[in-house]
């Protein structure tokens, strides 16, 4: 299980996610966005399947150097899972808000899952 999580997830879903994913990894699949709770196939998820939190807060790693306040949207790089503080010209789904404040630097930083 994802040891990332640190304010309660209430809904889960086996969902198939893409090949980068394992347990703690952010995710978008379709209009959805988590994070996985298990690695792909394991735990009784068919093959290609992970269970995914589609609610809480976790800490994932935000890659940009732009300062992020509380409250502050984060994006997720679809094709890699990557959390970056861009919507690149919408192309990049908004994953959650920050729970607390990211400097300058790359960072593990406390989100709120967006919910849909």
């Amino acid at each position: 299980m994802a040891k990332n999580n640190k304010f309660a997830y209430t809904r889960s879903r086996a969902i198939a996610v893409p090949s980068y994913c394992v347990s703690g990894s952010p995710v978008n699949v379709g209009s959805l966005v988590g994070v996985c709770l298990t690695g792909r196939g394991v735990d009784g998820n068919a093959s290609g399947e992970a269970t995914v939190a589609l609610d809480g807060a976790f800490t994932v790693n935000v890659i940009t150097t732009t300062t992020r306040s509380v409250g502050q949207p984060v994006y997720i790089i679809t094709a890699t899972g990557v959390i970056t503080t861009t919507d690149n010209s919408a192309a990049n789904p908004i994953f959650g808000y920050c729970l607390e404040a990211k400097g300058s630097a790359a960072a593990d930083v406390l989100v709120e899952i967006a919910q849909v």
